[in-house]
């Protein structure tokens, strides 16, 4: 059962060969890496093309200027043969196990989509584990994301080809919420079966922004009102003092 591994690139040269490793590493095989190269201007077409020559089921796409990751996540999506669409970022990495494991999780349960949990690393270090619900709704999902896009997983047998929603940020958060509104449940295998590589420029690691673009989320992209707003985002900025409190507190 095919499964088709979306990953955008753009100056990951540092890291790439480290998530393109995470998947040859995988212990399910019937994967397709689509890489799609976001106008990049550091060595990184090196190391993509060293491994298209080597593995034939990774395959390259090069943007003839900087589209942005929304537009390259939606033309690697657009190229897929997969029935199983994953996303995995050129810095992030994946444990071993995990597309057997959720594959299998899909398959048993018939589930449309799913995610896992995933552990925060920097450098060699973890910093933490980003645990998860059993399930999620759209209403749960608006409070706060539970769902990391290095995880998520849809089948397309259930929901066709999905594409992120053409918005400047949190393109991914947005799409969860577009996959819910079709089905009741995201469901979760609660174990991380990821790495997220935690960066200083990285916009999550900038909560002044990440709540800029929450908020825009809910009036750009859900139209929701005023007041419906602040709601969910009230929750939203509770769940985030919480996280960075409980975080503070395993130290």
């Amino acid at each position: 059962m095919l499964v088709s591994i979306i990953t955008p690139v753009h100056n990951a040269y540092s890291h790439i060969e480290d998530t393109i490793q995470s998947v040859l590493n995988q212990t399910f095989s019937d994967w397709e890496l689509i890489l799609v190269d976001d106008y990049s201007t550091d060595r990184g077409m090196h190391i993509l093309n060293k491994y298209e020559q080597l593995d034939s089921r990774i395959h390259i796409y090069e943007n003839s200027y900087n589209l942005g990751a929304a537009l390259s996540r939606n033309r690697g999506i657009e190229k897929a043969q997969g029935r199983y669409i994953a996303f995995l970022d050129s810095d992030d990495l994946w444990e071993p196990t995990k597309l057997e494991e959720q594959v299998k999780f899909m398959q048993d349960n018939n589930y449309a989509f799913t995610f896992t949990g995933y552990h925060k690393f920097r450098e060699t270090e973890i910093i933490g584990e980003h645990e998860v619900p059993a399930k999620v709704t759209h209403e749960e999902l608006l409070k706060t994301c539970s769902i990391g896009c290095l995880t998520a997983m849809y089948d397309t047998d259930q929901l066709g080809k999905v594409y992120m929603p053409e918005i400047s940020k949190r393109q991914d958060f947005a799409l969860w919420l577009k996959i819910l509104k079709e089905i009741p449940y995201a469901y979760a295998i609660q174990k991380p079966l990821a790495k997220y590589r935690l960066r200083g420029d990285s916009i999550s690691g900038n909560k002044l922004k990440a709540a800029k673009y929450q908020w825009r989320v809910y009036r750009e992209f859900e139209h929701l009102n005023f007041f419906q707003s602040c709601y969910y985002f009230s929750h939203y900025a509770v769940f985030g003092v919480l996280k960075t409190y409980l975080h503070k507190a395993k130290k």
